[in-house]
């Protein structure tokens, strides 16, 4: 699949051209400089070209700093990689002596160029063309990625670039009906793996060293990932998405806005996650913001592992791991069982036994136990431990389904169902993970009684 980069400096709007083309709101955006800091890959379409769509970080010049060489290292890889670069200017403000040196460095890179006039709404459409012009680095398009216009001219701009892809298309006369799939020749979607934690405890770190290169920015201080950054990837045959999502601090000490928006970035990619590795500095481990952030997670209904990052570092390795197990117990009842993964992302230790650990869990969030498996169950664990009486009458539990998978949700049906103590519901939980093998697991019971004929209040 051909691969466009969108390139240029700080604020023009590159970001908001991303999420134009990619058809989502899925780059953050921000009239502060600097908000992309990753690059960021997603698939486009545009009146039937599909291809591969790139957001990078705004080109400033690269100064001492060791994060902003980096993310010029990560632009340039982009624009390496490219088919086509989208060379994004301001058409209000014009070329700045900064966009002339952008362009001396793309003109030397020898790809194809596209110089896009972005802001050029308002009656500033001419001036974005003639200082596009003045670049001399290709065709110019005046363009609005804020309302959609110019859309067209990208399109036959970008023509000439799939003219194999497009001559295939035409010739391809062919309206045979194609023969439907069996269900084991369709693919299967990738699991979506989600890795959340405090700022600085190695999340990035733990995903450049699983798929081998430097492909997200790391460095020795908090706050560097913004975006959530998803990167495809194969573990043991399994088409894995892996989740880059930016550090969670207490919500009383986020007070900029950027930081509020790759917070409300990373829950959005808790929401749509299956698995989520909860990453832990084990030198400072389980602080009051891990366990706040475990139990969103569980009730978002996710699968998670703990991972304990930075465990080369530990001294009493054997003592630490009894007192986190101990916390974990106490309070994270709802993920009772949950596996405890020390590693060291830095040195890559342990990384397999941590992705068996998210293969395992995600297989028991799928799992699903017959309702004859259940009634025989529940028949045993009402024996051992019968329900509680209200007013002179005890509670009669008739009997249990299962209504959905990931995670495992349990429809149980009884008499006087609002007056079920959560004691009780609590106990039953326990069993169903004890006997049926779901240690980790956030599990689900939703207590339903039959409407009472008699009562008033129902007629």
């Amino acid at each position: 699949m051909k691969k466009i980069a969108i390139i240029g400096r700080p604020n023009v709007g590159k970001s908001t051209l991303f999420n134009r083309l990619v058809g989502r709101r899925i780059a953050l955006v921000h009239n502060q400089p600097g908000m992309t800091r990753d690059r960021r890959e997603e698939q486009a379409t545009l009146y039937g070209l599909t291809f591969l769509l790139t957001d990078t970080a705004g080109l400033a010049d690269p100064d001492d700093s060791s994060l902003t060489k980096a993310m010029y290292q990560q632009t340039m890889m982009a624009v390496e990689d490219a088919t086509v670069v989208l060379f994004v200017i301001d058409a209000r403000e014009g070329c700045t002596p900064y966009d002339r040196e952008l362009a001396n460095v793309l003109r030397k890179a020898g790809k194809p160029i596209l110089v896009i006039a972005n802001k050029s709404e308002g009656g500033h459409e001419q001036f974005g063309i003639a200082e596009g012009i003045g670049l001399s680095l290709g065709e110019v398009i005046p363009f609005s990625s804020e309302h959609g216009i110019g859309m067209g001219d990208l399109y036959q701009a970008l023509c000439p670039y799939f003219a194999d892809e497009i001559a295939e298309e035409e010739t391809d006369d062919s309206f045979e009906e194609e023969p439907a799939k069996e269900e084991s020749e369709r693919p299967k979607k990738p699991i979506q793996l989600a890795i959340v934690g405090r700022p600085n405890v190695g999340k990035s770190t733990l995903i450049n060293k699983l798929i081998g290169e430097n492909r997200l920015l790391t460095a020795d201080m908090p706050g560097v990932t913004r975006d959530a950054i998803s990167i495809d990837w194969t573990y043991k045959d399994t088409q894995i998405k892996l989740i880059d999502t930016a550090g969670i601090r207490r919500r009383s000490k986020v007070t900029a806005s950027p930081e509020k928006l790759a917070i409300l970035d990373t829950d959005r990619s808790i929401q749509f996650a299956e698995v989520a590795v909860l990453m832990i500095d084990a030198t400072c481990p389980f602080e009051k913001q891990d366990l706040t952030i475990a139990q969103n997670l569980t009730s978002e209904g996710r699968a998670v592992v703990v991972a304990l990052n930075k465990w080369d570092l530990v001294d009493d390795k054997t003592a630490l791991l009894k007192e986190l197990q101990e916390t974990i117990e106490t309070h994270l009842s709802q993920i009772k069982g949950v596996s405890l993964i020390p590693i060291s992302a830095e040195k890559g230790k342990n990384l397999d036994r941590l992705m068996d650990a998210v293969l395992d869990i995600y297989r028991l969030w799928n799992k699903r136990i017959s309702t004859g498996q259940l009634n025989k169950w529940l028949e045993y664990v009402l024996t051992a431990h019968p329900t509680p009486a209200v007013n002179g009458r005890r509670i009669k539990i008739k009997y249990m389904t299962q209504i959905k998978t990931r995670p495992p949700t349990f429809a149980l049906f009884a008499s006087q169902a609002d007056e079920l103590p959560t004691s009780y519901t609590r106990y039953l939980v326990n069993n169903l993970r004890k006997d049926f093998d779901l240690p980790g697991v956030p599990i689900r019971i939703q207590i339903r009684g039959s409407a009472n004929p008699y009562d008033p209040k129902k007629k």
